[in-house]
């Protein structure tokens, strides 16, 4: 496991994996900029008060509230941007590693990414209310992140190879060890800025997963003849 995360996070900063990310932040932040300028000027045309020093402190205050929640959606919409993309880098994991998986229909492939965006915005939320309810278990936030993006992470590796009853089917027998995986993908999902990267180590880390949990199963198939 260790040794699969370690080779998807040098594998993170190399040159397909960089020309993503900066391809989904650029678009993540110019869809950012717009949100900010609409909201900011619908707000503002819907503050009606008597007092100009009173108008002034609303704008502010409506600016600072943006902002806040604008850096909420950073990272489920960079997951987003960045879910169009995965498909293209789960095939160079698997041409570095030696297989060779099939690209997912476009539809499949539109219907991940919509659901890494989904699974993101719950993620972000339920860190809201732990950061506003510091009493709330952080370990709690582990373990559903764990459950979580192990689970989405490992489906899109699986999917390239299998069907969706196949797929579940050996999520199912490995499931305690992918919810270990899981374990270090939501550590990226715990630190601002470094949980930009979460889609691109999730999907290079599983990939690799995937493909070793397919070798030993082959192995104890052998075996077992």
């Amino acid at each position: 496991m260790f040794s699969s995360a370690s080779a998807a996070l040098a594998q993170v900063f190399t040159p397909p994996f960089r020309s993503v990310l900066w391809k989904s932040l650029g678009l993540t932040f110019a869809l950012l900029v717009l949100m900010w300028i609409g909201l900011d000027k619908a707000i503002i045309n819907y503050i009606a008060v008597p007092y100009p020093w009173l108008a002034s402190i609303l704008t502010f205050l409506t600016g600072f509230g943006l902002m806040i929640g604008l850096a909420f959606f950073i990272a489920p919409i960079s997951s987003l941007v960045a879910g169009f993309y995965l498909d293209d880098l789960a095939d160079v994991v698997e041409k570095d590693i030696g297989t060779q998986g099939r690209a997912l229909p476009a539809g499949q492939a539109m219907w991940l990414a919509t659901k890494f965006a989904f699974v993101s915005v719950l993620i972000n939320a339920f860190a809201l209310v732990v950061f506003l309810l510091p009493g709330v278990n952080i370990a709690v936030f582990f373990l559903a992140n764990a459950y979580l993006l192990g689970r989405e992470y490992f489906e899109l590796a699986s999917l390239r190879f299998r069907s969706l009853a196949e797929t579940h089917d050996l999520r199912r027998r490995h499931r305690f060890y992918i919810f270990l995986c899981g374990l270090l993908i939501a550590g990226f999902v715990a630190v601002p800025i470094v949980n930009l990267l979460t889609p691109l180590f999730g999907t290079a880390f599983m990939v690799r997963i995937h493909a070793r949990l397919t070798r030993d199963d082959h192995v104890m198939l052998q075996a077992g003849r």
